[in-house]
């Protein structure tokens, strides 16, 4: 069989899905390569979307027996096959990724029920899904693990952790974890394993400030150095998002808690129109010279306007 693949939403992070659909194939013996419209035919074409607002594949496929589109761009019920859903994927088809980095997930779903998230929907509570050990294959140290709440994961999330820290993988939970479940056994944990950037968490309410300075500073009590990266989603009220947000600058943090701020999303909608005031937010937050070197109510994000007129 010839197989095509269409990443719909074409930015630089692999679709696993797509990795996953291709070593399927190519070891049932198919021939599997990037859709082209000049091919002459193909048994299946996949297409896959992770979201729904990304502009959909433009061309007209007519070289293709049978089309699936999945992904939760399309239908968040949408799943691989079952004989698809564990194998090694195929890193081949994606050139940015280096012989040393892997993808995958240790665990599937989450315990919260937070109204921003389509994860409880798609994919329920919290379960197992996948050993470390199964996703650091063929040399590659580098882990990019897409867990929703590995700390919700109880025994076996701590296992995972046990495992990655005593191997020395080096790894980004890319997700953000959960500061409210981090006690001393945990933050211990955490700062003995490698982390390739930052330690993530999410900020994305009030409460949550607390939260995670005292997850930050149970994980620097126990020798972690490094930097935090929080996300921190913007929804509500202005005043709200930038307490949130601004929170961060103090110099008890000394430049090494760093928020990322995500306008708010709704997935089941493919337009959206996003308050500029949170647009601009983001990009002052985002860009670490701004968001250090002045205050949001200075930010002037285009010429002849400052975001204190937000505030008015």
């Amino acid at each position: 069989m010839k197989i095509g693949l269409i990443d719909v939403d074409g930015h630089n992070f692999p679709n696993l899905a797509l990795m996953k659909l291709s070593s399927y194939h190519k070891s049932k013996g198919d021939n599997v390569e990037w859709y082209s419209i000049f091919e002459e035919h193909y048994d299946i074409v996949y297409m896959a979307k992770v979201f729904t607002h990304t502009p959909d594949y433009q061309q007209f496929i007519t070289n293709a027996d049978k089309i699936v589109r999945g992904g939760t761009g399309y239908d968040v019920t949408s799943r691989l096959p079952v004989e698809a859903e564990k194998v090694v994927p195929d890193y081949s088809i994606y050139s940015f990724v280096d012989n040393n980095t892997a993808y995958g997930f240790l665990t599937r779903g989450c315990i919260r029920k937070c109204p921003w998230c389509i994860v409880p929907k798609k994919e329920g509570g919290i379960a197992p899904y996948q050993d470390v050990e199964e996703i650091a294959v063929d040399g590659r140290t580098n882990l990019i693990l897409m867990d929703n709440n590995i700390l919700a994961a109880g025994e076996y999330g701590l296992e995972q952790l046990r495992k990655i820290a005593k191997n020395g993988y080096r790894i980004d939970f890319n997700q953000a974890m959960d500061a409210r479940l981090v006690n001393d056994e945990i933050a211990e944990l955490l700062a003995s394993i490698k982390w390739l950037n930052y330690i993530k968490f999410g900020c994305d309410t009030p409460a949550q400030i607390k939260d995670c300075e005292e997850a930050i500073n149970k994980i620097r009590h126990y020798g972690y150095t490094g930097s935090f990266f929080l996300f921190t989603i913007l929804r509500g009220e202005l005043d709200e998002c930038y307490h949130r947000v601004n929170y961060w600058k103090d110099s008890r943090f000394q430049q090494k808690v760093k928020p990322f701020a995500q306008p708010e999303l709704d997935f089941t909608k493919t337009r959206q129109i996003i308050p500029q005031w949170q647009k601009d937010m983001a990009h002052w937050a985002n860009k670490k010279t701004c968001y250090f070197g002045v205050d949001f109510v200075d930010f002037e994000p285009r010429k002849g306007f400052r975001c204190k007129a937000y505030f008015k």
